[in-house]
């Protein structure tokens, strides 16, 4: 852990990804969590909300949102959400370095360490919009590098962050720790596996049955929808779903040469991976989407793991190998996808930022994505046009940008903010070179200041 090289690559590594972070957000690329998590993370002390969900504790259990909050709260910039999410994504190489080191030559931990920040879906889920599972991977791989070098204290601490995550990570740190207690049973280090097994199940049961239904009566877990099979799903996994899941595997392990299966650690890896695959929607298991946090932390432990038991001159020609396959990934199917998430900054970019600095104080303002998540930090108000043309406007004021057309909202919504102006329900109050802000007629929307 004091390698030099080590700490200066994690350093590259975030400040490479909140560059790229920040390049995504001054041009408009960041989609709908973004704007979620900015609105729940500047509302942390408050009501932990945002104006898509509502409350988040009816969504998510994700208390670790509370140290974004209070870093938000410092330094109020979405900038802080890209930061946190490249120095969370850093953090993963370490504990795999240190794994390896601890039974094999510095220069094979060095280029283990190397993989994990060339790892595709590692890449993806640190560039995506900001989410809890972006801090999965490193709390994951720092508490089962604790338990290996018996820093049991340490171990349960790092499992707590874990479990602070996400209300699924409790499931699988409970599998985890229940592998753990039964094949280390007997000694201190089976019973600290037991603790996290049982901190794990108190977490699911305060999470299901009291911060749930008391954030939101009769709320029914969201994830649900990926497992709502229906025959129509079952017939469609013959032939093609069974394949694009395989495919999803070797896409995985390839750049890691299929290392993970030399080691029983990976079967810590087998409940997050089953929550991806046997989802009935292919967003779960498709690069460069947040639900890569799931699994990532088990399935590189495993590879580390792997890699320190082999013969050390066959595996740093493996290594380079799978730095090779890393590399390669990015040029074939970039989880970046920086054709579409990356340009110079354009006239329309500042143009829009200029006209959303204009708007009035926590403006009731209903617009597209690119708008969206460059108010949501300082506005509590700002909502996304409904995704369905029939549903209603619940805003005073619409805002969109004709110059973003390819917009998703605007062209779910655009023919009904069509019909709605046209019929009267609302009058143009303000244009800018294709920016255009509409405020509503109804009488509890005349009162509000529109410059």
């Amino acid at each position: 852990m004091r390698d030099r090289l080590l700490w200066i690559g994690c350093a590259v590594y975030a400040l490479l990804f909140t560059a790229l972070g920040v390049l995504r957000y001054a041009v408009h690329r960041n989609l709908v969590d973004f704007g979620i998590f900015a609105q729940t993370t500047a509302s942390a002390f408050g009501c932990f909300c945002n104006t898509i969900e509502g409350n988040h504790w009816a969504f998510h259990f994700s208390p670790i949102l509370y140290v974004v909050g209070a870093l938000v709260a410092v330094v109020h910039s979405p900038l802080v959400l890209i930061a946190v999410q490249a120095v969370a994504g850093a953090l993963v190489a370490p504990p795999i370095y240190a794994l390896v080191r601890r039974r094999a030559e510095v220069s094979t931990a060095r280029l283990s360490a190397l993989v994990v920040w060339l790892y595709p879906p590692l890449a993806g889920l640190v560039f995506g919009d900001f989410h809890e599972n972006g801090f999965a991977p490193a709390a994951v791989a720092w508490a089962l590098y604790c338990f290996d070098g018996g820093l049991l204290v340490w171990a349960v601490v790092a499992a707590a962050i874990v479990l602070a995550v996400k209300e699924d990570q409790a499931i699988f740190a409970g599998v985890a720790g229940l592998l753990g207690w039964w094949h280390y049973r007997g000694s201190s280090r089976g019973r600290a596996a037991l603790l996290v097994a049982a901190m794990s199940l108190l977490v699911l049961v305060a999470f299901f049955a009291v911060i749930q239904p008391h954030a939101l009566p009769g709320a029914h877990w969201q994830p649900v929808r990926f497992y709502a099979w229906s025959g129509a799903d079952v017939r469609a996994l013959f032939p093609g779903g069974i394949a694009t899941r395989l495919g999803f595997i070797v896409l995985i392990m390839l750049p890691l040469l299929f290392i993970p299966f030399r080691s029983r650690a990976l079967w810590l890896a087998a409940a997050p991976l089953a929550e991806v695959l046997l989802s009935r929607m292919p967003t779960t298991f498709t690069l460069g989407t947040h639900y890569a946090g799931a699994w990532l932390g088990y399935v590189l432990v495993a590879f580390a793991c792997a890699v320190r038991a082999w013969e050390p001159a066959r595996i740093r020609g493996l290594l380079w190998w799978c730095v090779a396959l890393c590399v390669l990934g990015f040029v074939i199917a970039d989880p970046l996808h920086p054709g579409l998430n990356l340009r110079p900054i354009a006239k329309r970019d500042v143009r829009l930022d200029r006209f959303l600095a204009r708007l009035p104080r926590h403006v009731d303002v209903a617009t597209q994505e690119e708008a969206y998540t460059h108010l949501a930090l300082s506005d509590p108000n700002a909502r996304l046009l409904p995704e369905r043309p029939e549903a209603r406007v619940r805003a005073c004021d619409i805002l969109i940008d004709l110059a973003f057309p390819m917009s998703v909202r605007l062209r779910e919504y655009g023919v009904t903010v069509r019909a709605l102006i046209a019929s009267g329900a609302y009058r143009m109050q303000r244009y800018d070179d294709g920016i255009v802000l509409y405020r509503a007629t109804a009488p509890r929307c005349s009162d509000q200041a529109s410059s």
